[in-house]
């Protein structure tokens, strides 16, 4: 197994990402924990939050086979996500995908399933920071609603970009 700068999915505890990404980067480990900003809604009162994107996982840069076995020693830690018996790993270029989206405050309602989209058309984003990314397009008006697929994850992610920064061939 080739550990060359690859980006793994650690399956961490549930509700303890952002301690296990935190012990990650006080290890030296690099580490990334994608957070959206969500409304709670209580009886008397609204807050808004950080959630992670992927609940209870936690993407890691490892460069060597002792940081794969430091990372799971972190509390919290279970285990690597792993497609048959191949462990999952994330491109450098998705990691990038995924920061821009979570880090755009033009962006909104993200959230991810792990269903493949059924219907629309699927086009690839050619203006602004999403620029390069390939989506399927769930709605058009002021607000459009776009699918990106992560394919290492099988996951998808579902966002609303403001029309003007939308732009498709």
């Amino acid at each position: 197994m080739s550990f060359s700068n690859a980006w793994y999915v650690l399956y961490v505890k549930s509700r303890s990402e952002k301690k296990v990404a935190d012990s990650l980067e006080e290890i030296s480990l690099k580490s990334f924990l994608p957070l959206v900003r969500t409304v709670r809604e209580w009886s008397d009162r609204k807050k808004t939050i950080l959630k992670p994107l992927f609940p209870s996982y936690v993407f890691v840069n490892i460069n060597t086979q002792s940081e794969f076995h430091r990372a799971l020693s972190v509390n919290g830690a279970c285990g690597y996500i792993r497609f048959g018996i191949e462990y999952a790993q994330v491109s450098d270029n998705e990691i990038k995908q995924i920061q821009y989206l979570v880090g755009d405050e033009n962006i909104t309602d993200i959230e991810t399933n792990v269903h493949l989209p059924k219907v629309g058309e699927l086009r690839k984003i050619t203006y602004g920071p999403l620029s390069g990314l390939e989506c399927e397009i769930l709605e058009t008006s002021n607000l459009n609603k776009i699918i990106v697929r992560i394919d290492s994850l099988r996951q998808n992610i579902k966002a609303t970009v403001p029309a003007h920064a939308f732009n498709v061939c």
